[in-house]
Protein backbone atom coordinates (compact mmCIF):
# COMPACT_ATOMS: atom_id res chain seq x y z
CA UNK A 1 0.00 0.00 0.00
CA UNK A 2 1.30 3.07 -0.72
CA UNK A 3 1.41 6.36 0.78
CA UNK A 4 -0.98 9.41 0.15
CA UNK A 5 1.18 11.64 -1.38
CA UNK A 6 1.30 15.54 0.41
CA UNK A 7 -0.52 18.55 -0.90
CA UNK A 8 1.25 21.18 -1.54
CA UNK A 9 0.28 24.18 -0.07
CA UNK A 10 0.89 27.80 -1.51
CA UNK A 11 2.44 30.43 0.45
CA UNK A 12 -1.32 32.07 -0.44
CA UNK A 13 -3.21 29.40 1.56
CA UNK A 14 -0.50 29.71 4.49
CA UNK A 15 -0.49 33.30 4.89
CA UNK A 16 -4.35 33.08 4.93
CA UNK A 17 -4.22 30.35 7.30
CA UNK A 18 -1.90 31.74 9.46
CA UNK A 19 -3.68 34.84 10.09
CA UNK A 20 -6.65 33.31 11.69
CA UNK A 21 -4.87 30.55 13.20
CA UNK A 22 -4.88 30.01 17.06
CA UNK A 23 -1.00 28.88 17.20
CA UNK A 24 2.47 29.19 15.18
CA UNK A 25 3.68 27.10 12.26
CA UNK A 26 5.96 27.39 10.00
CA UNK A 27 6.01 27.02 5.83
CA UNK A 28 9.08 24.98 4.34
CA UNK A 29 8.60 24.35 0.93
CA UNK A 30 4.92 24.03 0.29
CA UNK A 31 4.34 21.80 4.16
CA UNK A 32 3.20 22.96 7.23
CA UNK A 33 4.27 22.32 10.69
CA UNK A 34 2.62 23.37 13.79
CA UNK A 35 5.38 24.31 16.39
CA UNK A 36 5.21 23.11 19.84
CA UNK A 37 5.79 25.23 23.10
CA UNK A 38 9.39 25.62 24.69
CA UNK A 39 10.55 24.36 28.41
CA UNK A 40 11.33 26.74 30.95
CA UNK A 41 15.05 26.33 30.51
CA UNK A 42 14.81 26.88 26.85
CA UNK A 43 12.42 30.07 27.39
CA UNK A 44 15.07 31.35 30.07
CA UNK A 45 17.88 31.56 27.51
CA UNK A 46 16.13 33.63 25.35
CA UNK A 47 14.79 35.73 27.85
CA UNK A 48 18.65 36.13 28.45
CA UNK A 49 19.75 36.79 24.82
CA UNK A 50 17.08 39.63 24.77
CA UNK A 51 17.89 41.61 27.71
CA UNK A 52 21.43 41.52 26.35
CA UNK A 53 20.60 42.82 23.12
CA UNK A 54 18.23 45.36 25.09
CA UNK A 55 21.39 47.11 27.06
CA UNK A 56 23.74 46.70 24.14
CA UNK A 57 21.35 48.48 21.10
CA UNK A 58 20.63 50.98 23.66
CA UNK A 59 20.75 54.68 21.48
CA UNK A 60 22.10 52.44 18.21
CA UNK A 61 19.78 51.90 15.34
CA UNK A 62 19.45 48.33 15.38
CA UNK A 63 16.47 46.09 16.47
CA UNK A 64 16.22 42.48 17.84
CA UNK A 65 12.59 40.72 17.35
CA UNK A 66 11.21 37.72 19.18
CA UNK A 67 10.05 34.84 18.14
CA UNK A 68 6.57 36.12 17.65
CA UNK A 69 7.80 38.05 14.37
CA UNK A 70 8.15 35.50 11.38
CA UNK A 71 10.95 36.15 9.12
CA UNK A 72 10.22 35.23 5.34
CA UNK A 73 12.99 33.48 3.13
CA UNK A 74 12.24 33.70 -0.38
CA UNK A 75 8.47 33.42 -1.46
CA UNK A 76 7.39 29.47 -1.11
CA UNK A 77 10.68 28.93 0.42
CA UNK A 78 10.37 29.13 4.09
CA UNK A 79 8.29 31.04 6.68
CA UNK A 80 9.33 30.45 10.46
CA UNK A 81 9.83 32.06 14.06
CA UNK A 82 13.33 31.91 14.75
CA UNK A 83 13.93 32.46 18.72
CA UNK A 84 15.57 35.93 17.76
CA UNK A 85 16.45 37.69 15.40
CA UNK A 86 18.49 41.15 15.06
CA UNK A 87 20.12 43.74 12.79
CA UNK A 88 21.35 47.33 12.56
CA UNK A 89 19.67 49.57 9.72
CA UNK A 90 16.31 49.76 8.54
CA UNK A 91 14.55 46.50 8.95
CA UNK A 92 12.32 45.42 5.51
CA UNK A 93 8.71 43.85 6.03
CA UNK A 94 7.03 41.77 4.07
CA UNK A 95 3.51 43.73 4.13
CA UNK A 96 1.98 41.42 1.10
CA UNK A 97 0.65 39.24 4.49
CA UNK A 98 -0.79 39.57 7.98
CA UNK A 99 0.76 39.71 10.00
CA UNK A 100 3.88 41.20 8.49
CA UNK A 101 7.03 38.89 8.11
CA UNK A 102 10.87 40.36 8.71
CA UNK A 103 12.97 39.89 5.39
CA UNK A 104 16.59 40.75 6.23
CA UNK A 105 17.46 39.71 9.02
CA UNK A 106 21.91 39.94 9.92
CA UNK A 107 21.92 37.61 13.24
CA UNK A 108 19.52 34.95 13.74
CA UNK A 109 19.57 32.60 17.35
CA UNK A 110 17.85 29.10 17.54
CA UNK A 111 17.41 28.10 20.67
CA UNK A 112 18.10 23.91 20.36
CA UNK A 113 15.33 21.21 21.32
CA UNK A 114 15.36 17.79 20.72
CA UNK A 115 12.34 17.77 18.32
CA UNK A 116 13.85 20.68 16.28
CA UNK A 117 17.43 20.46 16.60
CA UNK A 118 18.36 18.50 12.85
CA UNK A 119 16.06 20.41 11.11
CA UNK A 120 18.03 23.39 12.67
CA UNK A 121 21.66 22.53 12.03
CA UNK A 122 20.20 20.84 8.26
CA UNK A 123 17.79 21.79 6.30
CA UNK A 124 16.37 25.29 7.87
CA UNK A 125 19.88 26.81 8.53
CA UNK A 126 20.34 25.94 4.24
CA UNK A 127 17.28 27.91 3.53
CA UNK A 128 18.57 30.34 5.80
CA UNK A 129 21.55 30.99 3.88
CA UNK A 130 19.31 31.76 0.98
CA UNK A 131 18.58 35.28 2.87
CA UNK A 132 21.75 37.73 1.58
CA UNK A 133 21.66 39.66 4.78
CA UNK A 134 22.58 37.02 6.95
CA UNK A 135 26.05 37.51 8.57
CA UNK A 136 25.49 35.21 11.39
CA UNK A 137 23.61 31.87 12.64
CA UNK A 138 24.03 30.69 16.42
CA UNK A 139 23.01 27.81 17.41
CA UNK A 140 22.57 27.75 21.34
CA UNK A 141 22.01 24.64 23.43
CA UNK A 142 19.45 24.71 25.62
CA UNK A 143 20.31 21.18 27.78
CA UNK A 144 24.00 22.30 28.10
CA UNK A 145 26.45 25.18 27.76
CA UNK A 146 27.54 25.56 24.06
CA UNK A 147 27.02 28.12 21.81
CA UNK A 148 27.82 26.96 17.87
CA UNK A 149 28.41 30.55 15.95
CA UNK A 150 28.11 30.19 12.27
CA UNK A 151 29.51 33.68 10.21
CA UNK A 152 29.50 34.27 6.63
CA UNK A 153 32.58 35.32 4.71
CA UNK A 154 33.35 37.34 2.13
CA UNK A 155 33.38 34.47 -0.18
CA UNK A 156 30.24 33.45 1.04
CA UNK A 157 31.53 30.25 2.67
CA UNK A 158 30.44 29.59 6.43
CA UNK A 159 33.18 30.03 9.55
CA UNK A 160 32.31 27.83 12.20
CA UNK A 161 33.06 28.28 15.82
CA UNK A 162 32.19 26.22 19.16
CA UNK A 163 32.12 27.84 22.65
CA UNK A 164 31.31 26.12 26.10
CA UNK A 165 32.68 27.74 28.80
CA UNK A 166 31.44 30.70 30.92
CA UNK A 167 34.31 32.72 30.11
CA UNK A 168 34.20 32.48 26.35
CA UNK A 169 32.75 35.12 24.42
CA UNK A 170 30.64 35.20 20.98
CA UNK A 171 31.30 37.91 18.88
CA UNK A 172 29.11 39.15 16.51
CA UNK A 173 31.23 42.37 14.09
CA UNK A 174 28.04 42.87 11.95
CA UNK A 175 25.59 44.12 14.96
CA UNK A 176 28.95 45.17 16.99
CA UNK A 177 28.09 43.04 20.10
CA UNK A 178 30.02 40.80 21.89
CA UNK A 179 28.11 38.35 24.26
CA UNK A 180 29.39 36.02 27.10
CA UNK A 181 28.26 32.54 27.84
CA UNK A 182 27.74 33.10 31.37
CA UNK A 183 24.99 36.21 30.39
CA UNK A 184 23.60 33.66 28.07
CA UNK A 185 23.00 31.01 30.37
CA UNK A 186 22.59 32.75 33.58
CA UNK A 187 20.31 31.21 36.12
CA UNK A 188 19.51 28.75 33.71
CA UNK A 189 18.87 25.45 35.57
CA UNK A 190 20.08 22.56 33.00
CA UNK A 191 17.08 19.95 32.68
CA UNK A 192 18.53 16.58 34.12
CA UNK A 193 19.34 13.98 31.99
CA UNK A 194 16.82 11.62 30.72
CA UNK A 195 13.85 14.29 31.61
CA UNK A 196 13.09 15.23 27.77
CA UNK A 197 13.22 18.53 26.22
Amino acid sequence: MSALPKRYITQEEYAALEEKAEYKSQYVGGEIFAMAGVQPWHDKIIQNLSGMFYVRFRGKPCDTFSADLKVRVKPGDLWTYPDLSALCGEPKFDTSVNPHSLLNPQVIFEVLSPSTESFDRGDKFLRYQRLESLTDYVLVASEQMQVEHYARQADGSWLYRRYDTPIDLLKLACVEVELPLAEIYERVAFPERGSGG
